[in-house]
């Protein structure tokens, strides 16, 4: 277990970082991406019958030399961005730098602020470990990441955590999804849970939501908040529309919710009707108070994992319930 700071610094591996803790040096780095692209370019020439050599000739130095070259900026933009935010943030207070990998099991008890040197998607994993604690989410490459989560440029970091710190700062308050196992296990989602099978095989599980039961197999569940009703969720409505253009019917038009709203939405993939299961209960919202309950019927290979980390899930095989609502914790985000 690790000591909390008044200010912690959430950064993450880059993926120049990843590939050389993978291949050990630059050189097996970048021989590893330049086979990669002559791999995808003979597979073009396969499909347009074109003779390789043709399609090769004069690019093939270009082409993995600006793969590798925008790894090696993006890792250099990046490792810039986490020096300046520290230097910058070397403030009265102590500042401490937790790698994302270890936020899980970090205790941020005594800290006042949480900054995540993106991208959005950490802010959403990190919300979910820091309880109340304002966080302040800092883009470090504005040219590449859109930053929905990443209010604040680098430059702007220091005055943004001076602002928490004095309790000045203009904050949003953002509804958690709760997933609470009959064992005690317990995990929030920032955007979503999936529930369902780790393959793509069929999920099999009983439903039951405001006084209603039934059977299903399906592709799983997703149960979406007002930040991730963009996200996931707004596919599986995009896949009703076109499937209703399709048919010739009424487009559906898609849902989204205010991030505060405190409504979670629940959505059934696919469900299959059949002699064991019905397609009755397939979306719904949760509002205060309620929620949706799902007993597992899969022998192995069920899971619930949330915000599309998968390798982060709880087990949810044969007599498994998992009980889905509206969390009392809320995400704290500092906005600009």
């Amino acid at each position: 277990m690790f000591s909390p700071s008044p200010i912690v610094i959430i950064h993450r591996e880059t993926r120049l970082e990843g590939m050389l803790r993978r291949w050990g040096t630059r050189g097996q780095a970048k021989f590893v991406i330049r086979q990669a692209a002559a791999v995808e370019r003979a597979r073009l020439a396969e499909r347009t019958r074109a003779p390789i050599a043709a399609q090769t000739a004069g690019v093939a130095p270009a082409a993995s030399g600006d793969a590798y070259t925008e790894l090696e900026n993006e890792d250099q933009i990046y490792r810039a961005a986490l020096a300046t935010l520290q230097r910058e943030l070397s403030l009265d207070e102590r500042v401490q730098l937790v790698h994302r990998d270890y936020v899980p099991t970090f205790d941020f008890g005594l800290s006042q602020v949480v900054v995540v040197l993106g991208q959005d998607g950490m802010v959403a994993n990190v919300a979910k470990y820091v309880q109340n604690v304002p966080i302040v989410g800092v883009n470090p490459d504005p040219e590449r990441f859109d930053g929905i989560l990443l209010p604040f440029k680098v430059s702007q970091a220091r005055e943004a955590v001076q602002k928490v710190l004095r309790r000045m700062h203009k904050a949003r308050q953002v509804t958690l999804a709760e997933a609470l196992l009959n064992d005690g296990q317990r995990m929030l989602a920032f955007n979503d849970f999936f529930i369902g099978n780790a393959t793509h095989v069929s999920a099999h599980y009983g439903i039951h939501h405001q006084g209603r039961t039934e059977q299903q197999s399906s592709s799983g569940i997703i149960v979406s908040t007002g930040a991730g009703s963009t996200g996931w969720l707004s596919s599986v409505f995009n896949m009703a529309s076109g499937v209703a253009r399709f048919l010739g019917s009424k487009t559906p038009s898609g849902f989204t919710m205010n991030w505060e709203d405190r409504k979670l939405i629940w959505v059934v993939r696919e469900p299959f009707k059949s002699k064991q299961s019905r397609i009755n209960l397939v979306a719904g919202t949760l509002e205060p108070s309620q929620e949706l309950i799902v007993q597992s019927a899969m022998p192995e290979g069920g899971v619930i994992f949330s915000d599309g980390v998968e390798r982060d899930f709880l087990a949810f095989n044969s007599g498994a319930i998992v009980r889905i609502q509206i969390a009392q914790q809320q995400a704290n985000l500092a906005v600009a």
